[in-house]
């Protein structure tokens, strides 16, 4: 049985990257942008695992920082959905773009 080259990940890998940073810098809806860097931190995770594999590592280093990454990620989510809440019920909208009124 054949297996899969590593060179399949890094194109799925650069593929879902390539999406990612296009949702984080053309949309204006900040739910939008927030999947967007989830897409990037998957990208991530693939090729943590991608070159794991092909390096042959026994001792899970691989796996380790994709945990890291997946915590960080979740983390990462909780805290900007709690901003993008409180944006809402004071704007009633959720652009990037009308952000810069907070400062006032």
């Amino acid at each position: 049985m054949s297996t899969i080259p590593v060179v399949h990940f890094l194109y799925l890998a650069i593929i879902l990257f390539g999406i990612g940073l296009f949702g984080v810098l053309v949309r204006k809806n900040a739910i939008s942008v927030l999947m967007g860097v989830e897409l990037m931190l998957n990208a991530v995770n693939i090729n943590y695992l991608a070159f794991a594999k092909y390096w042959n590592w026994n001792s899970l280093t691989g796996t380790v920082f994709v945990v890291f990454v997946i915590t960080i990620a979740a983390a990462e989510a909780a805290v900007a959905l709690a901003i993008v809440i409180s944006i809402y019920r004071q704007f009633k909208n959720a652009n990037v773009d009308e952000v810069h009124y907070l400062s006032q």
